[in-house]
């Protein structure tokens, strides 16, 4: 585990998976999206993930990835990290794609492992280092194997930790046993990429979170961060049993980026919550268990 301050961290430690905004018609919203970037450091970000999966990156073209890249960049830049989830399941393009991202400044690559195509561990770790090769930016390993198909052995993980470049691992892996292996035998600084593990993984050593609920509960999130850090556990631990019920809403119902962006709408921080096919806005029959969970946070927001 890294000892580093929480100043010296290379992506900062409360960092929002940004969703990315639509126009009614369906188009990238840019200028919301710099909005969106500018208050979610104002709230407490200090790190931003652009086009990860919260950003519906599988439906957006490669122009729309660097346009969300450069318009973040633009925003935000030099006052929080700004992270390109710039990788595919073809390292080919992964590669072409990061190369683009850093040459448009942003501070770091979110590298996950290959989807769909389930290589070998020496695959997946051929993978990673080859973008990680590809540019002088630090690279944040996603390991996510609910969505990649495959989980990044902790075995491969050590071996991915001895690169110069890659210096943190978002895990969302939800097997608190191997991470803690990973923190004890590595030097990377570890997010918590399950929104309610936060606070145990940070008991363990990981630095912080990548966050969709963040978007929401943005200041309270970079409270428990806080008191995480400064070893305050009394507060941490309130934070977060009053940040479970949001957490649940944005988490537990429906697909994280249509959630996080119906209750932005409700919060009037976006002018709607038009998702790309294959995700659809959620029902009626959906809506209820999301509007149960904030009003049992205290949350009553009108639709």
């Amino acid at each position: 585990m890294s000892e580093s301050t929480a100043r010296e961290y290379t992506f900062g430690t409360l960092v929002t998976a940004m969703v990315t905004p639509f126009t009614e018609d369906g188009e990238v919203d840019y200028r919301k999206t710099g909005e969106l970037a500018e208050k979610l450091v104002d709230d407490g970000c200090d790190g931003l993930v652009v086009t990860g999966t919260t950003g519906e990156t599988s439906t957006l073209t490669d122009e729309e990835n660097l346009g969300m890249f450069k318009t973040v960049q633009e925003a935000v830049g030099g006052r929080a990290k700004v992270i390109a989830g710039s990788t595919t399941n073809d390292t080919r393009h992964s590669v072409r794609l990061s190369k683009q991202a850093a040459d448009l400044g942003v501070d770091g690559l979110l590298v996950t492992a290959p989807y769909y195509n389930k290589p070998s561990q020496a695959g997946v770790r051929a993978h990673i280092e080859a973008v990680a090769d590809a540019t002088d930016l630090p690279v944040m390993v996603y390991d996510i194997p609910g969505r990649a198909g495959i989980a990044i052995e902790t075995e491969t993980l050590y071996r991915l930790a001895e690169h110069p470049r890659i210096v943190a691992l978002k895990d969302a892996k939800a097997n608190y046993q191997e991470t803690t292996r990973v923190l004890a035998n590595t030097d990377l600084d570890v997010y918590s990429g399950d929104d309610g593990l936060t606070l145990p993984l940070m008991a363990a050593g990981a630095v912080g979170v990548v966050s969709v609920t963040a978007h929401v509960a943005t200041a309270k999130y970079r409270a428990l961060v806080d008191a995480m850090l400064a070893g305050d556990l009394a507060t941490a631990r309130r934070l977060h049993f009053e940040l479970d019920p949001v957490q649940r809403a944005v988490m537990s119902h429906i697909q994280g980026a249509v959630a996080a962006k119906l209750i932005l709408k409700w919060q009037s921080v976006l002018s709607n919550s038009v998702v790309r096919l294959p995700l659809v806005e959620p029902t009626e029959a959906e809506i209820a268990p999301i509007r149960a969970d904030l009003e049992e946070a205290g949350w009553h927001l009108e639709a």
